[in-house]
């Protein structure tokens, strides 16, 4: 297993194999105009930034969004076809790709209700399968999944924290685990840190923003 992953700040990722797939655009370096696919969790302004998403987008480039942000990216020119609304549970199959929509809430918070049907992606490509949690705590669906790389929020206050999010690596039991959400709006390196730590030994694990 070889993925060719990049993370920014926040839950902005970029995993590039048989697509170009990129999770919540924020903070994008420069004018990358290279997306196959773009998947939004919710539409915070922290994962889902019009700035950003034009120097990722191009006039191919197809968009998985929550329902509240179909409009705002009308308004910005892409194309009514290359939207698709998408909700938790859902499951959708492409020729080299497919992904399920995972639930992502607060469990004890009200920063992300489970009825606003906000989410996380669990993304198979070139027979790899990704978890991208979004913005969520521990819950009984992501408890429940199975994945060879996880990306998974640490900072805490909006999200799970790093103990918790290391107990569900731990228990997920992947290959690789990522952390997410931390530095930007709340959260340190040391959160990121942390999290590594205390994975089980066997679950390798890699830092890549570590910028502010």
């Amino acid at each position: 297993m070889n993925p060719k992953i990049n993370v920014f700040a926040q839950n902005s990722i970029l995993i590039s194999g048989s697509y170009k797939v990129y999770f919540d655009p924020f903070h994008i370096p420069e004018n990358f105009h290279d997306a196959d696919y773009v998947f939004i969790t919710h539409p915070h302004w922290d994962h889902f930034s019009l700035v950003d998403l034009l120097k990722v987008r191009n006039e191919n480039t197809s968009f998985f969004v929550p329902k509240e942000i179909y409009e705002e990216l009308l308004d910005i020119g892409v194309k009514e076809e290359q939207i698709k609304v998408v909700k938790p549970d859902e499951i959708y199959y492409f020729e080299k790709m497919s992904f399920q929509v995972i639930p992502a809430y607060n469990i004890l918070k009200d920063h992300h209700l489970k009825e606003s049907n906000w989410m996380g992606y669990l993304l198979t490509m070139d027979e790899i399968i990704y978890y991208i949690a979004g913005d969520t705590d521990v819950t009984p669906e992501n408890k429940n999944i199975a994945a060879d790389v996880l990306f998974l929020p640490v900072g805490g206050t909006y999200t799970m924290n790093y103990e918790e999010a290391a107990n569900l690596a731990n228990l997920i039991h992947p290959k690789l685990a990522i952390p997410t959400h931390y530095l930007t709006v709340v959260g340190s390196i040391s959160d990121a840190e942390n999290f590594c730590n205390l994975l089980k030994k066997e679950i390798a694990s890699k830092i890549f923003y570590k910028e502010k």
